[in-house]
């Protein structure tokens, strides 16, 4: 039994006690409700596709608008993780932009007299800045098209969308409103609803590509939960993550995961594969866990493995894990730990779902190794499911 199952086959008392309740659960669950999150696409593809048709996203639309993905931490990272299949698909200007950063500086990412869409990514739909931010939009910007992306039906930002035009909210199935404090099968399943959102025009055209996905996490889960408790058992004190194109979300999304669920005990810090040697790469020291999530394109992947390479020969760090999809000659020297998810010929703006899962993993067992509460891992209350206690200046 891998040690993912071994903890969810725990009596519920006693996961309750652990602080493993949800946490465990909600990253197992994730694979099937991928699959749940592509039926409620199809559901309420028409509308969908009506709304963003309207905002002047699609092949009949002259003038295209510019996107903004919209989202605060975890939440911003799924926009992180879409801006260039979206591009791509969409054939215009994507923009992941924090939330916080429109709370304070919304004028200057606006330029009048262009066309907008927000989309709005947040797993409650009740942080203070999201709140501020989409009812200024609102109110001062009224040309704007906002979809707002939920995982809680209840969620105060999407009843503020409720009747208005312009506005469409859709709330996420429920069994992916996270009830732990740090976020997993909600950002997965957000970043799934907006890669369906990349194929608008022709849904059954991602439909194989979720079918494997979801196959492929499922299979993924044992050995990357295996891998994850083995590498939580070492000495470390520092991780780093790194990735390329939407792998770099990934990375930053799996540092703040670790980070969380260690309450900071494990430093953490990412950055893309080519940007580690301007600066970041200083950091590394005999402590440190280097995770390198390793592109599936060989031109991307060659320049990914001279840097694992040059990092183990000037012998930086205390360990090199590489998650890739497929097999590769110069895998065993460029990383003592391999991972490899059946996803060869899936491009990589599709992974995140499935490589974020070791990240993930790493968190939830590294907390259980800094002996915390993964669903409720910061004792000091430093870091909240939900940010709390943010003024709203005028």
């Amino acid at each position: 039994m891998n040690p993912l199952l071994s903890v969810l086959a725990l009596p519920q008392h006693e996961r309750q006690a652990q602080g493993l309740l949800h946490t465990p659960a909600e990253i197992a669950q994730q694979p099937e409700t991928w699959r749940a999150t592509y039926r409620l696409y199809r559901e309420r593809h028409s509308q969908i596709r009506h709304f963003l048709e309207s905002a002047g996203v699609g092949a009949q639309s002259a003038a295209h608008p510019t996107v903004l993905l919209v989202g605060a931490g975890t939440s911003d990272y799924v926009g992180r993780s879409l801006t260039q299949l979206l591009r791509r698909c969409w054939q215009c200007e994507v923009l992941a932009v924090p939330s916080t950063d429109l709370l304070t500086h919304a004028d200057e990412w606006l330029i009048p007299g262009r066309e907008y869409l927000w989309i709005s990514f947040s797993r409650s739909g009740e942080s203070p800045e999201g709140i501020a931010v989409l009812e200024r939009a609102l109110n001062l910007h009224p040309g704007i098209h906002h979809l707002i992306v939920s995982c809680n039906a209840q969620a105060k930002m999407l009843k503020m969308a409720a009747g208005r035009e312009r506005t469409l909210g859709v709330a996420l199935p429920e069994e992916v409103h996270d009830r732990s404090l740090a976020m997993t099968s909600s950002f997965s399943n957000m970043v799934i609803f907006g890669q369906c959102l990349a194929h608008l025009e022709n849904p059954q055209e991602y439909e194989p590509i979720l079918g494997e996905l979801a196959e492929a996490g499922s299979n993924f889960l044992g050995s990357a939960a295996t891998s994850a408790a083995e590498l939580a058992s070492g000495d470390f004190t520092k991780a780093c993550f790194i990735g390329s194109g939407a792998l770099k979300a990934v990375a930053t999304e799996s540092a703040l995961k670790l980070l969380e669920l260690s309450a900071g005990q494990i430093q953490t810090m990412s950055e893309s594969a080519l940007g580690l040697r301007h600066g970041p790469m200083a950091a590394l020291d005999e402590q440190t866990l280097l995770v390198a999530f390793l592109s599936g394109d060989e031109k991307i992947l060659r320049y990914e493995l001279d840097l694992l390479e040059e990092i183990g020969k000037k012998e930086l760090v205390k360990a090199r894990v590489a998650v890739a999809a497929g097999r590769n000659a110069r895998l065993e020297s460029g990383a003592e730990h391999v991972l490899v998810h059946p996803l060869n010929s899936t491009p990589d703006d599709y992974r995140p779902p499935l490589d974020v899962v070791f990240g993930q993993l790493l968190g939830l067992f590294f907390s259980l190794r800094c002996g915390l509460k993964p669903d409720r891992p910061s004792p000091t209350g430093a870091i909240s499911r939900v940010v709390q206690n943010v003024l709203i200046h005028s």
